[in-house]
């Protein structure tokens, strides 16, 4: 039983996938935004070739709890997800993933052209990697 975490963005979505433990978050994959059903299916293919049970979508609300046009767009392909799949299919709060990813590969000095490619596979780890130890947490208690 795996979960599959995606931050949805406009131009890129970032994949990241658990371990069959459920216990850590590795990043899988970048997909190319050319349109909403080419990344659906995308989405789709990497959920069986993983025999994942559980999607989360990163939800970024804003910094106020409101939620956006970013946010709008997660719950379209939530819902685009469970109409598609016989998977679970949860929105989480991923406000300033992006930021926190960006600011790792800074750290870790890595160049505006390797970041690029990279940091939406990042954020789509720190929002699974943020899922999987809430989830954890809740279980343990």
């Amino acid at each position: 039983m795996r979960t599959m975490a995606f931050d949805i963005g406009d131009k890129r979505i970032g994949v990241a996938v658990s371990d069959l433990l459920g216990l850590t978050a590795q990043g899988l994959d970048t997909i190319q935004v050319r349109s909403i059903n080419s990344s659906l299916d995308e989405m789709e293919q990497l959920i069986h070739d993983n025999e994942v049970t559980t999607v989360v979508v990163g939800y970024p609300k804003n910094m106020d709890g409101t939620i956006g046009p970013r946010a709008e767009k997660s719950i379209r392909y939530k819902e685009a997800l469970e109409e598609r799949l016989d998977v679970t299919v949860k929105l989480w709060d991923e406000r300033l993933t992006t930021m926190s990813a960006q600011r790792t590969l800074l750290e870790a000095d890595v160049s505006r052209s390797k970041r690029k490619k990279v940091v939406d596979k990042i954020a789509a780890v720190l929002i699974l990697q943020g899922f999987l130890d809430n989830t954890a947490h809740k279980t343990s208690l």
